[in-house]
């Protein structure tokens, strides 16, 4: 309990957080380009870095010019055309002007007026030099006296009659000019070139098209961004320069918007579509942008050259699945097991980011330590972004806005802590409850994109209770542990350091969490600390903002591990995750009206014609084709997307041998009413098919053995943990829509077709033996040793139906083969999926420590009925005969729960013979208990608040 003057203290202390946050809030970076920077860009000649884009006004103030200084620009005026004037009586002519700037060709047309315009524009500058004030201006001075006295005239002169044609004379004139430093670098000489201070950077692609345009406000597609009859009377006109590129278009005086293509994405011309004389009108899934022109000639220049920039654009159209992008060849992937590899992986890789850190999770907690055991912060997640931020790397995290009283994942104190870091760390949480209507749907992604060039994904959040390795440890009570499966003889000597162990945490407790956590880490061996040691059914995470506490007493009660599968993707299939969260981040800066000040930047997504020049890779990563999928509604993302559940049906439907599928949650099998998604359908007319056609097929389906929400199991588990099982039975074995159910045509036989497990594990602690299940968080699907599929999405209708939780995920399938084994023929399979298939199955049956145990063919009789039927069976044996665990088979309703626990526990009346038993535990397969409580109904009571919400909330 707190002291008095804890009490009086701590508001105190929020406050002020408070008031940092509010002064960080308006902060700006204003650090000034260093002189490494400055230099850098006045000498490249290849193109400008993408960090120009997030330094604009410094690099205004600095007087960097758009052009590239030491690079020529040549122009070749190859082609004419007639066009009529607007008195439609006169024919004008129309030069197309093709520039080259290094490694960038772009095409202008302009008319004769035009080029005089320009020359009386830089003579009119010129001559107003003269009169500027010497200082300010000696470097403009000093570019003039490399300048001719006389600059050449358009017409009417020697020269001029001498030349050859009118086209190579207005080459030569314009090819004059640009070799001036002072010419080339004037404002009317750049907008008659239609560049700009986006045009030369190289990631985003080439140069594109711009120009100076009148832009119509308004036109948001979104719910609430309009005003009633807009078009009509509340719109105003302003000039902009818009800068088009090959897959998106943006304001380039300072990015007031970016509109990106889509599949919804097209250009109209004329009145008829803009209510404007000379009106374009260009629209995506998200905004309607009309733009003004100063005649029909131009408004059709810019709808032609839009089109045609848009034309090889992989986003204008569906890609397989629905989805918003094509498979990628050739990239570069990794996936993980668990998140000690992916964590520590991830850290080196923010260590390289230069330019962009974009992060979305579920839930994140800034003080997560990345590489574990920690003996300092240096890898601690707001340790690795401070100093990245400090470099100059923008950091930008989109964070889920939960609804506060039904989840505690606080991330509130998420964005303000890291907020608190540097100006450069950006945070936006989304969605607003009340003003989007949205409260039962979340932002369910877990990524992390490094300068849109590697990318990290999959189920895993950057937060407490996620990192494990293989081994799922109960315990961490620290150096004198003695932590190990109790399958082996205990040491000698094993009951002193137990009682040293206690007497060290002991010691360690009565130390404040500022000594034992924050200021001295030498010498740590914990691989948890404070929150991060946890058992979400026992208790869930409570005061967050008290990050290195514990809240659990890890000397009484067992962690409870967590299984989880993610991925890194690389180039090409990168760039398309960093779309997606530019695609999201600038929907919700334009939603919501306190992220649309400068503090929060538009995002631009990277060309893709430069997404294979990695500037560093994941070590392990391999070749395989890669295609993003994604779950996104208008809420959540400004589209309309649900390729993930196209790709888990479609996988499953084509699938030959087997499947093995590992999620956080089974609910599928629709009935039109409360279920929609047809994964489980899926499921059930393969295994049909596969038994009328007399043919070997597989299904492998682990799932935990509870749902991950606090509750009493011992008293029934409490009405969110009964609701989430209620639906995981109905698609399981529970009514007429049941997988097993519509197995009927099987009858018995369906065990030779599917298997359901869950996961447990078993330790010492205090003396005592324990067990836990483990947390499956995976949500994977793998199939035929050729393919799979990895994510953030549950199999349910939350995640899978697009018009709820928002998801990531890709699907990978291997290009080259290895030679293998299915169903005790020669198969080829695809290496990368092989190995996470084998990595798998190794450490689930056991094979991982018992090199006896072959996981080669996944549909073998011996394997399918030997190894992991049987090592299911017989671990769910030995662990209700040591520990009575719950959920249980022989426990149908209440009463009988109540009998089962109540009864005596070999684990406590004979340790010693508990032991012996468990030493024939293999893995952690159990069966997935299919008649637990199976006479009562789970569906929570309406008088409760879990009965009062919508079904759907639970499916």
């Amino acid at each position: 309990m707190a002291s008095p003057v804890e009490e009086e203290i701590e508001p105190a202390a929020q406050s002020s957080t408070a008031q940092n946050l509010g002064r960080r809030r308006f902060s700006r970076d204003n650090r000034c380009l260093g002189l490494d920077e400055i230099e850098g860009l006045m000498s490249s000649t290849d193109g400008r870095p993408f960090m120009v884009m997030h330094r604009l006004p410094e690099i205004k103030e600095e007087g960097i010019p758009f052009l590239m200084p030491g690079t020529p620009i040549t122009c070749k005026v190859d082609n004419t055309e007639k066009y009529t004037t607007r008195s439609k009586v006169l024919v004008g002519t129309l030069y197309t002007v093709q520039l080259t700037h290094g490694p960038f060709h772009w095409t202008v047309k302009r008319k004769y007026k035009q080029f005089q315009e320009l020359h009386r524009d830089l003579y009119k500058h010129k001559m107003m030099l003269h009169f500027m004030p010497l200082g300010k201006f000696a470097k403009e001075r000093q570019q003039l006296r490399a300048m001719s006295e006389e600059m050449p005239s358009l017409h009417g002169t020697e020269r001029s009659r001498r030349t050859s044609s009118k086209l190579k004379y207005l080459e030569e004139h314009l090819n004059g000019l640009l070799e001036n430093s002072f010419c080339r670098n004037d404002h009317s000489m750049l907008e008659f070139l239609s560049v700009g201070a986006l045009s030369f950077v190289t990631d985003l692609g080439p140069k594109g098209l711009e120009g100076p345009i009148f832009k119509r406000s308004g036109g948001h597609r979104i719910q609430g961004l309009n005003c009633f009859g807009h078009h009509q009377f509340c719109f105003r006109w302003s000039r902009r320069w818009l800068v088009v590129k090959d897959s998106f278009l943006i304001d380039n005086g300072s990015i007031n918007f970016v509109l990106l293509f889509d599949p919804e994405f097209k250009v109209k011309v004329g009145r008829a579509h803009t209510d404007t004389k000379y009106g374009v009108c260009i629209e995506n899934f998200t905004r309607s942008l009309i733009i003004k022109c100063s005649s029909y000639r131009q408004a059709h220049w810019w709808s032609h050259e839009i089109n045609r920039l848009a034309d090889t654009c992989d986003f204008l159209k569906p890609q397989r699945f629905e989805g918003f992008a094509p498979p990628r060849e050739d990239t570069l992937t990794k996936w993980y097991v668990n998140g000690s590899g992916y964590f520590a992986d991830l850290a080196d890789a923010l260590e390289q980011a230069k330019e962009e850190i974009f992060i979305t999770d579920w839930w994140l907690s800034p003080e997560v330590y990345l590489k574990r055991p920690a003996t300092d912060k240096y890898w601690r997640l707001d340790e690795i972004l401070k100093r990245k931020a400090e470099q100059g790397v923008k950091v930008c995290i989109l964070l889920y806005k939960e609804v506060e009283l039904a989840l505690g994942i606080n991330s509130e104190h998420s964005k303000r802590t890291l907020m608190n870091i540097h100006p450069n760390i950006k945070v936006m949480r989304h969605p607003d409850h009340v003003s989007s209507v949205v409260f039962l749907w979340a932002h369910h992604e877990k990524m992390v994109a490094i300068d849109q060039t590697v990318t990290f994904m999959g189920g895993i959040d950057l937060a407490f209770g996620r990192w494990d390795d293989s081994q799922y440890q109960l315990t961490d009570l620290g150096l004198t542990e003695v932590d190990s499966r109790v399958g082996e003889e205990e040491p000698k000597g094993d009951t002193e350091k137990q009682t040293d162990s206690k007497q060290d945490k002991a010691a360690a407790d009565d130390r404040k969490p500022s000594e034992q956590d924050l200021e001295d880490l030498t010498g740590n061996t914990k691989l948890w600390l404070g929150k991060d040691y946890s058992n979400f059914i026992r208790k869930d995470w409570v005061q967050l903002n008290k990050p290195f506490e514990d809240y659990i007493d890890r000397t009484q009660v067992p962690r409870m591990p967590w299984r989880d599968v993610a991925a890194s993707i690389h180039g090409r299939a990168a760039r398309d995750v960093a779309r997606h969260f530019i695609q999201r981040w600038n929907f919700t800066k334009l939603f919501k009206n306190k992220y649309k000040d400068s503090f929060y930047p538009y995002l631009l997504p990277k060309s893709h014609t430069t997404a294979d020049l990695l500037s560093f890779s994941v070590p392990g990563s391999s070749k395989a084709r890669v295609q993003v999928l994604r779950s996104v509604d208008r809420w959540s993302g400004g589209t309309c997307e649900n390729s993930i559940l196209n790709a888990y049906i479609h996988t499953i439907e084509n699938s030959e041998h087997y499947i093995y599928i590992e999620n956080q949650f089974f609910i599928s099998c629709a009935d039109g009413k409360t279920i929609h998604n047809g994964i489980g359908d899926a499921i059930v007319n393969r295994i049909l098919r596969a038994h009328r056609e007399q043919k070997k097929y597989r299904v492998y389906v682990v799932v935990p053995l509870l749902p991950g929400f606090e509750g009493d199991i011992t008293a029934g588990g409490g009405n969110a943990i009964q609701a989430v099982l209620h639906f995981a039975y109905r698609t399981l074995c529970r009514g007429e829509y049941s997988i097993l159910s519509r197995l009927s045509e099987v009858k018995d036989q369906w065990t030779e077709y599917i298997t359901i497990c869950g996961l447990r594990t078993h330790s010492q602690l205090s003396h005592s033996l324990v067990t836990e299940l483990i947390y499956v968080h995976s949500k994977t699907l793998i199939a035929d040793d050729r393919c799979y599929i990895i994510g953030s999405a549950n199999i349910n209708d939350r995640s899978m139906l697009g018009s709820r939780d928002s998801e990531l995920a890709v699907f990978v399938e291997d290009e080259e083969t290895v030679p293998s084994t299915m169903g005790r023929e020669d198969y080829q399979a695809g290496p990368v999926t092989l190995a996470l298939r084998k990595e798998c199955f190794s450490i689930l049956v056991g094979a991982a420590s018992d090199p006896s145990i072959n996981v080669d063919d996944p549909i073998s009789d011996d394997f399918f009925f030997l190894t992991w039927n049987s090592a299911a069976k017989m671990n769910a044996k030995i662990y209700d005969k040591v520990f009575k665990c719950l959920p249980h088979d022989d426990i149908h309703n209440m009463q009988e729960l109540k009998e089962y626990t109540s009864k005596e526990r070999l684990c406590d009346t004979d340790p010693e013979q508990a032991r012996e038993e468990l030493k024939a535990v293999r893995g952690l397969l159990v069966y997935f208990p299919l008649k637990f409580l199976c006479e009562e109904d789970l569906l929570p009571p309406l008088n409760t608040k879990e009965g009062m919400v919508p079904i759907g909330l639970w499916t």
